[in-house]
């Protein structure tokens, strides 16, 4: 989860994803309080890919709900062992617990609003 006090440094401005893959993230909201989330606008250009992995929280049960907003023209596909709910466009999951990846982007480029929050 992004820390809500350095959210006017990073809020808006697109940075490089954790993964190291090519992939970018834009924070757009995040908080503490009542329930711990955050959401991001997330770009995968061509050639950017996920490798399998997982996202462990210290504590609670982490949820994340992607909404697909444009595909590339082949590739790009979301990858989880055990969904919630999965649609073409909508994945919600549970990043600490499931294994989830992305295939490689091919001709053009992906775009995905994330929403994720962490249940004590």
């Amino acid at each position: 989860m992004a820390s809500s006090s350095n959210f006017f440094e990073t809020a808006f401005r697109w940075q490089r994803g954790r993964q190291g893959t090519g992939y970018d993230k834009m924070l757009l909201a995040t908080a503490r309080w009542p329930v711990p989330f955050d959401s991001y606008l997330i770009r995968y250009p061509a050639g950017s890919e996920i490798p399998p992995h997982t996202d462990p929280v210290a504590s609670g049960r982490h949820f994340r709900l992607n909404i697909v907003l444009k595909s590339p023209k082949s590739g790009g596909e979301f990858v989880c062992k055990t969904p919630i709910f999965e649609t073409h466009r909508v994945k919600l999951f549970r990043p600490d617990a499931c294994e989830h990846s992305v295939t490689r982007v091919e001709g053009g480029s992906r775009y995905v609003f994330s929403f994720g929050w962490v249940l004590k």
